[in-house]
C-alpha cells in the first residue's frame, strides 16, 4: 500500500492570495518529492486550534503569514537562533510531536535583492519601514550583509525601538549603525527602502515620504502582485527603481522546503515560471 503524501499548508489571514502551493508544488515536482501543500485561512483567534488541527490532520510542517508569525514563535517547543532574534517565526516543523520553529523571510529577501535583483547590501544606507513580523524576521539577515547604516521606521516608534535594541549586539559585531524612526521623522535618503508594514495588504497610503528616495534608489517591497502596486508606483513616480516580493515569496519558500525536505529546490527557475505565469494574460 503506497503512504499518503506529506501533508504541508500556509496558514494565515487573509491567505487566499497566497502563492505558497504553487510553489511548492513546483518544488516537489522538480525535486521528486511527494507532498500535498494547502492553504489554510486561520480565524483571527484561532492560531493555537488552527496548529493542533493541523498537527492531528499528520501535518508535517506549515509556512506562518501575516498576522500570526510572533504568535508562532512562541507557540514552538523549539527555536532557531533566527527565531530567537526576531521573536518571529515563519516556517514551523512538526518533529515527534514537538514544534520547531525557523524563520526564512530574512534570508529570502537577502537572496532576492543580492542574487535576483543584483542589489549589493554592504556598505549601502537602508530603511527599514515597519516593525512586526516581516520586519523582526528580515533585520538580522539584513544585519549580516554589511550594511553601512540601517533605519527601522514604525509609525508606533516604541516597537522600532525594541527591535533595534534586540539586534543591537548584532548591528554593534557588523559595524553597521542601527537606528529607530518615527516616519514622519525621517529627513535622510537610503540606497533601498524595503516596505515590511501592512500598508499594502491593507491597501493604505504608502507609510514614509519621497525625500527617503534617492536618484538610483531601490524600492522593495515585500508584498507581491497586486497588493504591492501602490508601493512601486509611488517610488517610480518619484524616479526611483521598484521591485515587488515575489522573488523573497520563491527564496523563503525555497529555505522552508531545504529544512522539511532536506533538498535544496531549483529557486530561480521556479521563480522565473512563476514571473511567466503571473504575466500571462490568463493570470489576470
Amino acid at each position: 500500500m503506497t503512504r499518503p503524501a506529506d501533508l504541508y499548508c500556509v496558514m494565515g489571514n487573509p491567505v487566499e492570495h497566497s502563492r505558497s502551493p504553487w510553489i511548492h508544488a513546483r518544488f516537489a515536482e522538480l525535486t521528486g518529492q511527494r507532498l500535498v501543500y494547502e492553504r489554510r485561512l486561520v480565524p483571527l483567534d484561532g492560531f493555537a486550534q488552527a496548529l493542533r488541527d493541523f498537527a492531528a490532520a499528520g501535518g508535517r510542517g506549515c509556512n506562518i503569514t501575516v498576522p500570526f508569525k510572533l504568535e508562532a514563535a512562541q507557540a514552538a517547543a523549539q527555536r532557531s537562533e533566527r527565531v530567537q532574534l526576531a521573536g518571529a517565526a515563519n516556517t514551523l516543523s512538526f518533529i515527534d510531536g514537538a514544534i520547531h520553529a525557523d524563520n526564512t523571510d530574512g534570508l529570502g529577501l537577502v537572496a532576492d535583492l543580492q542574487r535576483n535583483a543584483g542589489c549589493t547590501l554592504a556598505g549601502r544606507d537602508v530603511l527599514l519601514v515597519g516593525a512586526g513580523g516581516a520586519a523582526a524576521g528580515a533585520l538580522g539577515p539584513l544585519l549580516a550583509a554589511g550594511p553601512r547604516r540601517v533605519v527601522v521606521a514604525n509609525r508606533t516608534l516604541a516597537r522600532a525601538q525594541a527591535l533595534v535594541q534586540a539586534h543591537a549586539a548584532l548591528a554593534a559585531l557588523q559595524k553597521t549603525e542601527l537606528l529607530a524612526q518615527s516616519p514622519q521623522a525621517l529627513e535622510d535618503d537610503f540606497d533601498l527602502i524595503i516596505n515590511a508594514s501592512a500598508s499594502s495588504l491593507a491597501g493604505a497610503a504608502v507609510p514614509v515620504g519621497a525625500q527617503v528616495l534617492r536618484a538610483g534608489s531601490l524600492a522593495y517591497d515585500m508584498m507581491y502582485g497586486s497588493a504591492a502596486q501602490g508601493f512601486l508606483g509611488w517610488a517610480r513616480q518619484h524616479g526611483a527603481n521598484a521591485r515587488d516580493g515575489l522573488g523573497m515569496l520563491v527564496e523563503q519558500a525555497a529555505e522552508a522546503f531545504q529544512i522539511w525536505r532536506g533538498v535544496r529546490p531549483p529557486s530561480a527557475q521556479v521563480l522565473a515560471e512563476l514571473q511567466a505565469l503571473l504575466a500571462a494574460p490568463a493570470a489576470h
